[in-house]
């Protein structure tokens, strides 16, 4: 894998001692596929022994996404996180940052490259990239994810390398490494469908850079799916009869559209479905993330071809996919996060984009970030990429949570990612919503009606219904009374609005 080579083989231990306090280091991985874990495991390590010695010790963390504990959480545990970008999903981190330990700002994933490039995110010193293996002239086989290595290592001073015996040299090839010129340079990207290559297999960089290797055997910190239960089910089954239905009326080309959908226990869910629904006909993806239900869809047919960033499955998947590459090589591309979440591919291609929301109100606006509008949850991520440029975007959410006593669905949402000019559909396990050329009243009856959980339906009916007057019925005395009533008695239902609005 490495024998005699240019480049000085050193522990973990030695690339930490290479960090300064304050550097601002790119670290590989989108989610935990393909994320450095030896290497900002030791910087936590060096933290610890720095402020134990009384010294400053904190660096600014940049990422293609999320990332696993080995990189996340040992570094927001060691207090070693100056600012962090742009997502995340690690609790330790989230901790830090919703008591304004750690700085955070949330971004656009596709937005990110640039921003580093640009400048707009401070002297990027370090890169931090996982590997299969490197080329004496610096060619690398990265591993399960590319995200921003690309853009990392080409703005970086210095690069150290992880070389993880974990994943095989042969993924040589599962590759596209694009990177856009800047303006005003920039020309069209060439992908005009889901299974075009237009880049290097490998990531190409000056060996000069390349200032230590770390070997490491390391599996990705990729945990497993729950189960789709009851509410997951029916979510998929309401989007895939939604898009089987749009496809018989003419909405949807014939032949179908490339399908975005997000990461987690309703994504899964919702492919799942879409699989198994007969009147949808095998179908591509060009999303951020390819993950567990992709592989077994794959098997099937159903899914005929995947281009994401991250390939984001559990162990036994993963171990699937190694065992049989040749097969998985010639059905999926893993390309930088700037082309894969590009609004110009989005748009071009005509992508479906399948999102999840924390709460939605009844205009149509999502909140995709924020607990009771201040405790950020994980990042925007790239859902803003593909809903703003899809050809139709859907956000789904089961209706209710805790229990019940949690309406998802509220007369305003108490932070907003997504405004209601880009969001089409409104999914729950109720029911669809279709909110295209509604004005704001008829997407609340139509949200109201089809979406929102029994419990809650008469009592957000009698919410605008109080209302008369503006081409949005809201008010602001009342907006926020059932995020209100959670906080102060940790249930929404029940609210009266009546009296709410006899003091105005």
């Amino acid at each position: 894998m490495l024998e005699d080579t240019r480049y000085k083989v050193i522990t973990a231990d030695d690339a930490a001692a290479l960090i300064n306090n304050e550097d601002i280091l790119g670290f590989s991985g989108f989610t935990p596929a393909g994320a450095a874990k030896e290497i900002p495991t030791a910087i936590a390590r060096r933290a610890n022994a720095e402020h134990e010695a009384g010294r400053d010790f904190k660096i600014g963390v940049v990422t293609g996404a999320s990332t696993g504990d080995s990189l996340d959480g040992e570094l927001a545990r060691a207090n070693a996180v100056l600012f962090r970008t742009p997502y995340q999903s690690d609790k330790s981190l989230r901790a830090a940052i919703n008591k304004g330990e750690t700085k955070f700002f949330d971004m656009h994933l596709s937005m990110l490259p640039q921003a580093a490039r640009y400048g707009f995110l401070g002297k990027i010193k370090y890169a931090v990239v996982e590997a299969a293996s490197v080329s004496e002239d610096g060619e690398i086989v990265l591993t399960t994810s590319v995200g921003a290595s690309n853009t990392f290592c080409g703005v970086a001073d210095h690069i150290l390398i992880e070389l993880n015996e974990a994943h095989p040299e042969e993924l040589s090839g599962l590759h596209d490494i694009y990177e856009p010129l800047d303006p005003p340079h920039r020309k069209e990207i060439p992908v005009y469908k889901c299974s075009d290559r237009f880049g290097s297999p490998t990531l190409k960089v000056d060996p000069a850079k390349i200032v230590g290797i770390v070997k490491t055997n390391r599996p990705d910190e990729v945990g497993g799916f729950k189960e789709t239960d009851a509410v997951t089910a029916q979510i998929g089954e309401n989007v895939a009869t939604f898009l089987a239905d749009e496809l018989k009326a003419g909405r949807i080309p014939e032949g179908f559209l490339p399908i975005q959908s997000g990461v987690g226990n309703i994504a899964n869910a919702v492919l799942g479905a879409l699989g198994a629904n007969e009147n949808i006909p095998p179908f591509e993806m060009y999303s951020e993330v390819i993950q567990d239900s992709v592989i077994g869809l794959m098997r099937s047919g159903d899914i005929t071809f995947a281009s994401a960033t991250s390939l984001t499955v559990s162990p036994p998947y993963l171990k699937e996919v190694y065992e049989d590459l040749d097969f998985f090589k010639q059905r999926m591309v893993l390309r930088p996060q700037e082309i894969s979440n590009h609004p110009e591919a989005v748009r071009r291609l005509g992508i479906i984009s399948i999102n999840t929301a924390i709460e939605v109100d009844i205009w149509g606006n999502v909140n995709s970030t924020h607990v009771m509008g201040n405790n950020l949850m994980n990042g925007i991520g790239g859902s803003g990429d593909f809903t703003r440029n899809a050809y139709i975007s859907i956000f789904t959410c089961p209706s209710i949570a805790k229990g019940g006593a949690i309406s998802t669905i509220v007369p305003m949402v108490a932070h907003l990612d997504h405004s209601e000019h880009s969001v089409q559909v409104i999914i729950t396990e109720q029911g669809i919503a279709d909110l295209r050329g509604k004005d704001p009243v008829q997407r609340a009856i139509e949200i109201v009606d089809n979406c929102v959980h029994p419990e809650y339906r008469e009592q957000l009916h009698a919410y605008f219904a109080n209302v008369k007057n503006g081409h949005t019925p809201q008010t602001l005395r009342t907006a926020f009374a059932m995020h209100e009533a959670f906080m102060e008695k940790k249930d929404m239902r029940g609210v009266d609005w009546s009296s709410k609005y006899s003091k105005d």
